[in-house]
């Protein structure tokens, strides 16, 4: 039995040193110790019309008695489509059990997205779905690979920022203590912003990170001090997870931590079980936590008793109005 699972793992360890080389930076390490990993496959890798990703765990049996588990991860994917795909790959497992596959696979996902490509209809809409619109496979694996062209572009009117230089300077940015819960994981990214280039700048730079792409969601806030005008430039982004940008801004803001000059990224990468409000929580919670860290706000301690402070401030006032 010891035999055999260090066969199937030196045979494992070699399929994926062949598709790490094969493959480049499509291939996507997602946890190494679990053997899960991502492929993004296009139709065309220099114009891409058409991207799916597939996720892949590869049990101990695998590839002797047991196929990979795995997942296929496309906004368009869905029914018939979807369901003549997987046949194709398990066809493919069914006539070359025993054997390493995940090429076979990833060649096969890749001829089925050139046909689509040069069939006549459009490319997708592509659209991310918030935890609770899409629990259909939330029981398989962690993340949805998102393709880098899914990094969203800002409208920013450059001219109207506070500074009269432009800063083309890429800020620093630190990385928060991941939190995990349920097998989903959080993890916060600050950077100081005095302009919405910086801001740009700042998630292009994150995108570049395979792992930080690939999450499941990627939500943001910034604030910037506008010293002509007195007033704030803001603005959040959900990347489909509903409502949690506008939470994270709403904790940055004036009554709650009011910092300035600061934008925070916080990464989800789902684990397949739904938390429910407790994702706002961890949200939040990666975000005070490295904004406390970075010195950009007062303790956990004393944010709590102005928040505590505003509350009663609020009562009284109400209480007064009666």
């Amino acid at each position: 039995m010891a035999e055999g699972d260090a066969g199937s793992d030196q045979r494992q360890n070699e399929e994926i040193e062949a598709m790490a080389a094969i493959y480049g930076e499509e291939w996507c390490v997602i946890d190494d110790c679990a053997k899960i990993f991502c492929i993004r496959i296009s139709d065309d890798i220099d114009d891409p019309k058409w991207t799916l990703c597939l996720q892949v765990m590869l049990p101990n049996e695998y590839p002797g008695t047991a196929p990979p588990i795995y997942q296929l991860n496309a906004p368009w994917l869905k029914g018939q489509e979807r369901a003549d795909l997987s046949n194709s790959l398990e066809e493919i497992y069914i006539q070359n059990i025993g054997e390493s596959i995940l090429y076979l696979w990833v060649e096969k996902i890749r001829d089925v997205l050139i046909q689509k490509s040069q069939m006549t209809e459009p490319g997708p809409d592509v659209k991310k779905k918030t935890e609770e619109e899409d629990v259909e496979c939330e029981d398989d694996l962690i993340l949805a690979c998102q393709p880098e062209s899914s990094l969203k572009a800002l409208d920013f009117d450059i001219s109207e920022t506070r500074t009269e230089v432009e800063v083309e300077e890429l800020p620093p940015i630190d990385h928060g203590i991941p939190i995990t819960d349920r097998r989903s994981t959080f993890q916060a990214h600050l950077a100081p912003v005095v302009c919405p280039k910086q801001v740009k700048m700042v998630l292009s730079k994150l995108y570049e990170n395979k792992k930080i792409a690939s999450a499941t969601h990627n939500i943001y806030a910034y604030r910037i001090y506008c010293e002509d005008k007195q007033t704030f430039l803001q603005d959040c982004e959900d990347d489909g997870e509903t409502a949690a940008g506008g939470r994270l801004l709403h904790l940055m803001e004036v009554g709650i931590l009011n910092v300035k000059n600061v934008m925070v990224v916080v990464s989800r990468w789902y684990g397949g079980i739904l938390l429910g409000p407790d994702r706002f929580k961890h949200i939040n919670n990666c975000a005070r936590n490295i904004l406390v860290e970075k010195n950009y706000t007062n303790s956990p301690e004393e944010s709590s008793k102005a928040l505590g402070k505003n509350k009663k401030v609020r009562k009284d006032k109400k209480r007064n109005e009666h």
